[in-house]
């Protein structure tokens, strides 16, 4: 039997449909969708209502719905106005993580507490946390009233020592977040809007003196956190800066908060790692 020929019958008997019953709504003989089902090809013009008759996309009956999820994916969440494609696609994640779990047997289960019906919108307080832990990677969706994130990574095959910066890069960036002064001016740029803002209205929103705002502002914009631009006015040059909105503070931000939660218990988990991460 031909790979879409295996599907015609796979897709026609899920449907509750006989040969017959196919031929009549397609217009062809019981015998023609035999053929199909026994290694034949329909004409190219009956597909596209084959797939309908099937509720099935075209690809699915040539076997390629694997390759073209993603694809399918990608185009209906561009069609979307922005807030439904962000819903629709933490649903996606969340999916995702309730795949890689990896039992079948509970994937209904789990499926029902969907973003949309999530037990998290009859519980306004707590914070809900699924994991999925293993030696091919990991991945973890946060269920907060209102909050969702989704992080998820394939390890590298000689673990993360390999595409990480060296330890003393990276713990200059830790070093600047858990610099008081530094979290004060971070936090203030980014609850305004997204546009330079001069130094005088930095040091008055945090109550530091001008020449410590720049000086902390430089090394924000050395480390790619901010653009510095200098503004001439009537009164001489002025500094302002421009937080960077692609940097990643606001998911540091986020995963931090994960770990202040004294009472974290993942509402859904799976630990199967048995490698070194690093």
């Amino acid at each position: 039997m031909s790979v879409i020929g295996d599907r015609i019958k796979k897709y026609r008997v899920e449907k509750g449909i006989t040969q017959e019953q196919l031929g009549q709504l397609l217009g062809v003989t019981t015998q023609g969708v035999s053929r199909w089902e026994r290694g034949g090809t329909p004409d190219a013009e009956i597909l596209p209502r084959l797939s309908e008759i099937l509720d099935v996309s075209i690809d699915a009956l040539f076997g390629r719905e694997e390759k073209s999820l993603a694809l399918s994916f990608a185009r209906h969440i561009s069609q979307l106005p922005q807030e439904d494609a962000f819903l629709y696609a933490l649903n996606v994640c969340w999916s995702i993580i309730i795949g890689l779990m990896g039992d079948v047997t509970t994937i209904d289960d789990f499926m029902n507490m969907f973003i949309e019906k999530s037990v998290v919108k009859d519980d306004k307080k707590q914070d809900y946390f699924a994991k999925r832990i293993s030696d091919i990677g990991m991945a973890n969706m946060r269920l907060s009233p209102d909050f969702y994130t989704f992080f998820l990574m394939k390890l590298p095959k000689d673990g993360l020592k390999t595409v990480l910066a060296d330890k003393e890069e990276l713990r200059r960036v830790f070093e600047i977040l858990a610099d008081k002064k530094m979290m004060d001016i971070i936090f203030f740029l980014y609850s305004r809007p997204i546009m330079p803002i001069a130094t005088s209205l930095i040091s008055k929103s945090t109550g530091l003196e001008p020449t410590e705002i720049d000086k902390c502002m430089k090394k924000l914009c050395e480390n790619n956190l901010a653009t510095k631009t200098v503004v001439a006015t009537a009164e001489g040059e002025i500094n302002s800066y421009l937080i960077r909105t692609e940097s990643y503070v606001i998911p540091l931000l986020c995963f931090a908060d994960e770990m202040t939660k004294k009472d974290l218990r993942p509402f859904m988990g799976g630990f199967d790692c048995n490698r070194a991460f690093l």
